[in-house]
């Protein structure tokens, strides 16, 4: 089963995030945008889904360290800003996708399996 990433620091949202994927795919939790980059350093994953709003380092941020190291990772911003501004900042900062919150679940699995092929 592909693994999953979710750097999510709201218990609720991630949560949320558990009900979508729990059935397709293995999921592990960053609660800030620091410990997402340390998680990639450290394990493979085949996919990040990055809020964009969290402590110690922003969704932004962590998504622009990562694409330094890992080029080819998919990275799926989360925000409940839904603004055309967040999410071409959030592909200026490495992201290949953008989901609004609240998160649809058939929305959330379509953009998941358009990059993990599935």
């Amino acid at each position: 089963m592909k693994k999953i990433l979710v750097a999510e620091d709201n218990d609720s949202n991630y949560l949320l995030m558990t009900y979508v994927l729990r059935n397709h795919y293995e999921y592990e939790r960053a609660r800030n945008g620091q410990e997402a980059v340390e998680m990639v350093n450290q394990a493979n994953y085949e996919m990040v889904l990055m809020d964009l709003r969290m402590p110690v380092m922003d969704g932004l941020q962590a998504a622009r360290e990562i694409r330094q190291k890992c080029p080819n990772l998919p990275i799926v911003a989360l925000t409940a800003n839904a603004f055309d501004s967040d999410r071409e900042r959030s592909l200026e900062a490495g992201c290949n996708d953008f989901i609004a919150k609240p998160v649809s679940h058939d929305t959330c699995l379509a953009i998941i399996a358009k990059y993990l092929n599935d």
